[in-house]
């Protein structure tokens, strides 16, 4: 089940195409293993992960660390033609200590 849904912009030969990224309620493979699966439909196609924790909230917290991980080292990111809301402004995903210089517009103010 689908529990949250963001839809990016890829701009690409005068073009847009919709970035629909997916994140799937966390589910229980045991009381200590719980995987939060998230999909990226990108132009090149659809990308389907499983993140993993100890309860669902570790899960889904790393699943949405992913999903900005994933972003911000994207070809569409370093091109310039990915966006959320405006080009520049970010894109509203958490990132690893490791990746914050790679922040941009909102996401490098409040993330």
């Amino acid at each position: 089940m689908i529990a949250a849904t963001r839809t990016l912009t890829f701009f690409d030969s005068g073009k847009n195409i919709e970035i629909p990224v997916r994140i799937f309620v966390p589910e229980s493979e045991s009381p200590k293993v719980w995987g939060c699966r998230y999909e990226i439909g990108w132009p090149d196609g659809l990308r389907s992960v499983t993140a993993w924790g100890a309860d669902s909230v570790q899960a889904l917290v790393i699943a949405l660390g992913m999903i900005g991980a994933e972003i911000y080292s994207s070809d569409g990111h370093k091109t310039g033609n990915l966006y959320w809301d405006a080009p520049g402004n970010g894109y509203g995903f958490p990132v690893a200590p490791t990746l914050r210089d790679l922040l941009q517009g909102d996401d490098a103010k409040y993330l």
